[in-house]
């Protein structure tokens, strides 16, 4: 008499074996070309941060860290770029940019007798020649945002003046703080005065 475990092993070793079914070619070419895509994805990514990274400099550093997502800075740096785009941004005339200069050099001079007034002063020049310039009239942070696309070496020091200011209409600021306020607004003053003039360095193109 066979033993039932003997005769349930032998009944075990007759049964066939399944073979391994493998992957048809088309589940291949599917994971191929999705392989493809991701890696495709990643490398315009890449590049995409690269120009992004080259063409606002500081100004990227400044998105990310503001609004803590670099996937969100950059979609805000590309709003910008595509909104400026649209402006006609042109250089100033040669009366324009004499104008522009002489205004400028009286509200340094005005400064000694009336600091408060003459931040106030530069930050209504910096506004209208942004306007002459081509770009629209807006509140703070688009005026910001926009000159930021051309200019974002020097928008901070934008930011820093007009914070001066609001400091000071509160009664926040001294004297040393409204002299620094003149020298950030300068700075940007001059950026817009000599960007594009015939004599300027050549700016990247937008």
């Amino acid at each position: 008499m066979i033993p039932i475990v003997h005769l349930a092993f032998s009944v075990r070793l007759r049964l066939p074996l399944k073979p391994e079914k493998s992957m048809s070619p088309v589940v291949i070419a599917i994971i191929v070309v999705i392989a493809l895509v991701a890696a495709a994805l990643i490398i315009i990514g890449q590049r995409r941060t690269a120009q992004l990274h080259q063409k606002f400099g500081p100004e990227y550093d400044q998105t990310v860290k503001s609004l803590n997502d670099r996937g969100k800075a950059e979609a805000e740096l590309l709003r910008r770029s595509d909104r400026v785009e649209q402006f006609k941004i042109r250089p100033l005339s040669p009366a324009d940019r004499t104008r522009f200069q002489d205004n400028w050099q009286s509200d340094q001079a005005r400064f000694v007798d009336d600091p408060r007034g003459a931040v106030k002063e530069a930050d209504r020049l910096v506004a209208d020649l942004m306007q002459v310039r081509g770009y629209p009239v807006g509140n703070f942070e688009q005026r910001a945002a926009d000159v930021s696309v051309d200019h974002p070496n020097v928008v901070n020091s934008y930011r820093s003046a007009h914070d001066i200011a609001e400091r000071d209409s509160r009664g926040e600021a001294n004297t040393e703080d409204l002299r620094n306020a003149m020298v950030h607004y300068r700075t940007l003053f001059q950026d817009l005065l000599i960007s594009d003039s015939p004599d300027a360095p050549p700016t990247a193109p937008r």
